[in-house]
């Protein structure tokens, strides 16, 4: 046996501390001190006799040999985990780990999810909602209603495209008798309620319906979520953008109106990303399976 892999508690702060290129980022991921993770690191590259990372500002980068070090040691850990899950399959019961973009959660899964437990009791969720590209193999997360066109960069997972749906302007059918909507350009006219994402732009909708905005001459309202930019529209305040599985019981309920059927194409597109290796694999597939048979249905709120 090669005397370096003494060194293995050195090598997994130094996999975390790369990954996430850095020492107090990977302290708090690993539940020690940050002190503890440049002294192990230190003594690594003490015995390997290289330097394997230099600070940049606030960040940790590699070196050369660092690089090559952090690819081997990456796939050597990611296999390790495999051969456990792979011998140590969890049972169909316990908890699950779903994390989804907060929109999805508020306004399409939360209102379902109890028929999932009234199936399956015994498989409590954890709901963690991130607008952010999922990390399934270094976090606590089993699965990951991502939204995104995007496919992921790690071959190893599942990827598995669930729906996609245009974007339409919405407004309360207050704000659309008073204007009696008839062109797309009047819109304009009205407080535009915009919030931090990329997915619904305004300035792409006006484009599709051929209508030419000028941003400065726009009245704006900015909220930082979705769920804000729906409860001001509803009371009045201007339109915003989404779509007809997140806006569409407010529709039904005569809260909202759709004052046009322009969709903005390519919209959101929704993805079920799992771990096949996963030792929860059993618990992942009670859940998607749930999941594909009420996207299926789509049952009203």
């Amino acid at each position: 046996m090669d005397n370096r892999l003494k060194h293995l508690a050195g090598l997994r702060y130094f996999e975390a501390a790369a990954r996430l290129r850095s020492y107090s980022a990977a302290a708090a991921e690993l539940f020690i001190s940050q002190a503890a993770v440049s002294q192990k690191i230190r003594q690594l590259e003490d015995a390997l006799g290289c330097q394997l990372f230099v600070r940049q500002g606030r960040e940790m980068h590699l070196t050369k040999p660092g690089e090559t070090l952090y690819q081997q040691v990456s796939s050597g850990f990611e296999k390790i985990i495999t051969g456990l899950n792979q011998i140590q399959s969890e049972p169909v019961e316990g908890v699950l780990c779903v994390r989804t973009p907060p929109s999805f959660a508020s306004r399409w899964l939360m209102p379902r999810l109890w028929k999932f437990t009234m199936e399956h009791p015994y498989i409590p969720i954890r709901l963690i909602t991130d607008c952010d590209t999922p990390n399934i193999r270094h976090s606590a997360i089993d699965v990951a209603i991502w939204q995104g066109n995007e496919t992921v960069t790690d071959s190893e997972l599942d990827q598995e495209i669930l729906f996609e749906e245009p974007v339409y302007p919405f407004c309360s059918p207050e704000l659309a008798q008073s204007m009696q909507f008839s062109q797309p350009e009047q819109l304009l006219n009205c407080w535009l309620i915009h919030f931090d994402s990329q997915t619904f732009p305004w300035s792409n909708w006006f484009q599709a319906a051929h209508v030419a905005m000028k941003k400065e001459a726009v009245q704006w309202m900015e909220v930082s979520t979705f769920d804000m930019a729906l409860n001001a529209v509803i009371a009045g305040h201007g339109a915003c953008l989404a779509t007809d599985s997140l806006a569409g019981d407010f529709v039904a309920r005569g809260l909202l109106v759709k004052p046009f059927a322009i969709g903005l194409t390519p919209g959101v597109r929704y993805s079920l990303i799992s771990d096949p290796a996963s030792s929860r694999a059993a618990r992942i597939h009670a859940f998607s399976d749930w999941l594909r048979r009420e996207l299926k249905q789509q049952a009203p709120l």
